[in-house]
């Protein structure tokens, strides 16, 4: 088995070690955040940080790298208190990971990697079409890592979409049936199967499967 210690990481050439810092942890969520400046030029970003904080009230967050350069989704979110998080499904990940480029403010990455815009009543920022299971989101709170920089961002679910034959019965979104994609460090995406299902865990009692 390969050992790295904390030294080794460090000497590491920098792209080797960013693919391994960034895979080490397991599969993440692949979601676009999805905002509006107050000027009206949307913007689409692909994220792998969302995690859910809790579901009384709704709320979700996301890791912000640093501000050392442009942040459109940042400075629009701040501005407009809103964004949008759409799952990203087998059908357009190639889309979805262009969003990743370094494209110069003013320009929508919605039209350059081909992906649509849509709208709800009442709310601004921009949703992406293609995408089945996607949040509003009303700007709670940020939090300031002062280890690297990075910022944790706070958001509170408005408005949740998705089609109604993914959802069980139980109130569970079914993943596999939507092909929403997950990510595996940098560059890496993959297709969720749903293994198996288990009953509330409790002392002393037997594992049982649900499914």
């Amino acid at each position: 088995m390969t050992h790295f210690t904390k030294k080794n990481i460090s000497e590491l050439p920098k792209l080797e070690r960013m693919h391994l810092i960034n895979s080490c942890g397991g599969v993440k969520s692949g979601n676009l955040i999805g905002t509006i400046s107050q000027e009206g030029t949307t913007n689409l970003a692909i994220f792998n940080s969302v995690i859910h904080l809790g579901s009384t009230p709704p709320m979700l967050s996301f890791m912000l790298r640093p501000i050392t350069v442009d942040r459109d989704t940042y400075e629009n979110l701040k501005d407009t208190k809103q964004f949008t998080v759409n799952h990203i499904h087998e059908s357009f990940v190639d889309k979805a990971h262009q969003t990743s480029a370094n494209y110069d403010k003013g320009i929508s990455e919605f039209k350059e990697v081909g992906l649509s815009e849509e709208y709800i009543k009442d709310f601004k920022a921009p949703f992406v079409k293609e995408s089945l299971i996607k949040m509003g989101c009303k700007f709670i709170n940020e939090y300031f890592i002062e280890e690297n920089g990075c910022r944790l961002i706070i958001g509170e679910i408005q408005h949740l979409l998705f089609p109604s034959e993914i959802q069980e019965k139980d109130g569970l979104l079914n993943l596999s049936k939507a092909k929403s994609a997950g990510i595996i460090g940098l560059d890496g995406y993959l297709s969720t199967e749903l293994m198996e299902r288990f009953a509330y865990a409790r002392p002393g009692q037997d594992i049982k499967a649900l499914n």
